[in-house]
């Protein structure tokens, strides 16, 4: 490409760092036989926090066979650019055009970045129906969470792996290697990876509706696939390869640290929670395997702050060691440590306290529900006394930013759950002005956000509906007057159209291919980015395909219903997510699994679960 013009695109271009490469531990290859492009349907600063693309980018890159380059969605300014200029979008590493890849790998972690997938394809000059591109072009895959439920993506892919990336990315990298050696062409190649445990090709697949348009079932129209395609599990993360030497982005992002992971899966069994069940079960790293990635990551990075990361990282066996000891190792280096999101019911007074001897970012605790029936409801397994005495224990250790995450619109929500959220922000104020003001700081940052309830695939409220644009707003307004004159607190929500669609997606099937296409033909692009989120252009896109967002969103599954995202095997039984939401319209919690095992796998997986 000529290097010229992309300079001259890139001085025009507000933050070029987003789109140079050349950072500090970047990996760039010249001459490799496979060549993968990892793709994150986002703006940089959010592409490089992610974790698994870091992951991945190290294991690809330790392959000698393979090069792996990044790309991210370019910002509006920046495909405008492109348009114009009619440069192809490229990587950052080389500058290699995606259609020279051998592989476009999408992460897929939130439903409202889908149209920039369409972006980053048009802007390649690559057809969007994964039936109009030939061997000749880039295979497209999808990994990350959100392929759990991959059908309104589906005529988009070619495949998505399932699961854990660790070992499947090798597998597929072997696969499609040796069907460029052997001059396979695309249908082959699709049948060769189709046998590989975890992916899932969609284009051997086909949904049947009923007259009304329901989804009946999910036929397998190719000879030797497997009727369902099981999600992928690292069992030994002890073992399992990290990030290596991380790259060091030029420009601020929204991670801009060193990230840890403890452990991966979660016990506690949140009713709510889609990554709770998907990332299941828990795996541990040891403390020792924990502290070396430390030294490692602080040598060859600079950085000095280490991110504590985990689902919830207060619930790590070794959590009251391992923070002291980094704390005691990298002091004179002035490290600090912070968590994503502590649990309110663990117990870290001491660890607070050491934390801030170097540095205080804000404290996040995510009580999820404003009342003790809500809690029950949605299992989240804290009482208002774990919240407040973790409060206490911040103020006490010098905080004074607390940020507290809430859901509006779970089931069962009445007016005095939504009071109830009021009233907890009431009282964490009040004991923070409690103090005597030569040991409580300057003043109060009390950050309290509400996110709309989004019913998720394989959790137990998969079925429920979620509440219509107007009852949410609604809620909103009605909470909002409920938070005024609470001193210090700061109130906070997510705009419903964004729910809503959130919602749509979530639970979707094949046909939202054709809304996504007409909304981004409308000019939908970063739709998880308010000044840019047009709710129109969606409006528009359901009207032309005759597609209804309240059948996804605001209808009632019936347990048992065929689920488009039915063919696709997460782990938990789908026996025990019935049961989950019987329990929940009890107010029944569940133990965490720590205190022995609730059989959420059955007997079929039993011995992947070794709590």
């Amino acid at each position: 490409m000529d290097s010229q013009l992309i300079d001259r695109i890139l001085s025009s271009v507000e933050k070029p760092a987003r789109y140079m490469g050349g950072e500090l531990n970047m990996t760039q290859k010249t001459d490799a036989e496979l060549r993968f492009a990892l793709a994150f349907p986002d703006v940089y600063e959010i592409g490089m926090s992610h974790l698994g693309s870091r992951i991945l980018y190290h294991i690809l890159n330790a392959r000698e066979n393979t090069i792996c380059e990044r790309v991210f969605a370019p910002w509006p300014d920046m495909e405008r650019a492109l348009r114009e200029n009619g440069v192809p979008l490229f990587t950052l590493e080389t500058k290699c055009p995606l259609a020279d890849c051998d592989v476009i790998g999408f992460s897929l972690l939130y439903e409202m970045c889908y149209t920039n997938i369409l972006t980053m394809l048009e802007l390649s000059g690559l057809p969007f129906r994964s039936k109009e591109r030939d061997g000749s072009m880039p295979l497209i895959v999808c990994g990350g969470p959100c392929a759990c439920n991959p059908e309104p993506l589906a005529p988009f892919v070619d495949a998505f792996l399932i699961g854990d990336g660790e070992e499947l990315i090798e597998e597929f990298a072997d696969a499609v290697l040796k069907a460029k050696q052997q001059g396979w062409d695309k249908l082959t190649l699709l049948r060769s990876i189709a046998q590989i445990p975890g992916i899932y090709v969609p284009s051997f697949y086909e949904p049947v509706y009923d007259e009304t348009g329901r989804f009946q079932r999910m036929a397998v129209i190719e000879p030797d696939v497997p009727h369902r395609i099981t999600r992928r599990v690292v069992k030994d993360l002890e073992h399992a390869p990290y990030i290596g030497k991380p790259i060091v982005p030029y420009m601020s992002i929204v991670h801009d640290r060193i990230a840890l992971e403890l452990f991966r899966g979660c016990t506690r069994g949140c009713r709510f929670c889609q990554a709770g069940f998907i990332y299941r079960p828990i795996r541990e790293r040891n403390r020792e395997t924990v502290m070396e990635q430390a030294r490692e990551l602080i040598a060859c990075t600079g950085y000095d702050e280490v991110s504590l990361f985990s689902l919830s990282s207060g619930d790590y066996s070794e959590i009251h060691t391992l923070v002291p000891e980094i704390m005691d190792e990298f002091e004179k280096k002035r490290v600090s440590i912070s968590f994503p999101s502590l649990r309110i019911d663990a117990f870290m007074k001491d660890d607070l306290e050491r934390m801030q001897s170097v540095r205080k970012a804000g404290l996040t605790f995510a009580p999820e529900a404003g009342t003790q029936r809500l809690r029950d409801v949605i299992n989240k397994g804290v009482q208002e006394e774990d919240l407040l005495r973790s409060a206490q224990d911040a103020f006490e250790a010098g905080w004074n930013s607390v940020k507290l995450y809430f859901m509006i619109g779970f089931p069962t929500e009445t007016e005095e759950d939504l009071l109830g959220i009021a009233d907890l922000a009431r009282k964490v104020s009040a004991l923070f002005y409690s103090m005597p003001k030569e040991k409580r700081g300057k003043g109060l940052r009390l950050s309290v956000s509400a996110s709309s309830f989004v019913p998720k695939p394989f959790t137990p409220f998969q079925w429920e509906p979620q509440d219509t644009k107007e009852t949410l707003m609604e809620k909103q307004k009605f909470l909002r007057a409920a938070m005024k004159g609470i001193r210090g607190a700061e109130f906070s929500y997510h705009a419903p159209d964004v729910s809503v669609l959130e919602a749509v997606f979530a639970r979707g099937d094949r046909r939202l291919a054709d809304v996504m296409e007409a909304a981004y033909r409308y000019g939908a692009r970063f739709d998880s980015w308010d000044e840019h989120f047009k709710p129109e252009a969606w409006s528009a896109a359901f009207v032309e395909t005759g597609v209804l967002p309240s059948d996804y969103a605001h209808r009632r599954r019936e347990p048992g219903e065929p689920l488009p995202w039915g063919h696709i095997d997460m782990l938990v039984t789908e026996a025990y997510l019935m049961r989950e939401l019987a329990r929940a319209n009890g107010a029944l919690t569940t133990r965490d699994c720590r205190g022995g095992c609730n059989g959420c796998f059955g007997e079929k997986y039993a011995d992947y679960c070794k709590v």
